[in-house]
């Protein structure tokens, strides 16, 4: 079953664009049944089940790390960890830079964005960003790579409403490539679109797309 929803999403959605399983809370034997369908990146939304589904499952999959992080769990998913969609704070990106270093690693991540209706407590403003960007202290970081952006629409029905959403990612992200990275070939992700609305987040300029429930039922 999960074989046959992995390959009709694949069906739909473009080369360019990833397809990022999203495994929350799902048994490790689902896992291995997508992997072996051929899928290689799984994104995870807590720290402690990304890491104990790393010890089991094969070295090859690439984690993405796609709920809220906080400073203190970073050193657990540091040695492996391929993405991190969800950096908000210069706290967070230097706590990231000092545990990439003990690794001898550059790890990338991409900066949230609170782009929905509702009131969430965690993504930047454009703003907010640019201050974190301008920075001398981020300017310092030497083991972390800014790869683009992510965001979350408002979980509602309205199209229109997610659309403009989206459409408010992309804008951002081409402001931070134009201003900070523009001779930056890394910067070059858009994090947007689950399972409910991924074609739309396609449309929109998305190239990682986070998928749960379509591949592996409802939670």
């Amino acid at each position: 079953m999960i074989k046959e929803k992995l390959a009709e999403i694949r069906k739909e959605i473009p080369e360019h664009v990833t397809l990022i399983a999203v495994s929350k809370t799902k048994p490790v034997s689902d896992l291995e049944e997508a992997y072996k369908a051929g899928q290689r990146h799984f994104g995870e939304n807590k720290v402690q089940e990304m890491f104990e589904k790393h010890e089991l499952l094969p070295k090859d999959i690439q984690w993405h790390l796609i709920g809220h992080l906080q400073t203190n769990k970073v050193k657990y998913i540091a040695p492996f960890v391929h993405l991190v969609h969800s950096v908000d704070s210069l706290k967070l990106l230097k706590e990231i830079d000092k545990q990439a270093k003990k690794n001898n690693r550059i790890i990338d991540c991409l900066l949230q964005f609170h782009i929905a209706q509702e009131e969430t407590k965690f993504g930047l403003n454009l703003d907010e960003a640019n201050v974190l960007l301008t920075s001398n202290e981020f300017l310092n970081l030497k083991n972390i790579q800014i790869a683009g952006v992510m965001g979350m629409a408002s979980f509602v029905d309205d199209q229109d409403q997610i659309r403009r959403e989206f459409q408010q990612l992309n804008s951002i992200f081409e402001a931070l490539k134009n201003d900070f990275f523009k001779t930056n070939s890394d910067f070059k992700e858009i994090s947007m679109g689950m399972s409910g609305d991924y074609e739309l987040a396609i449309e929109e300029g998305s190239t990682l797309i986070r998928v749960g429930s379509s591949i592996f039922g409802g939670r």
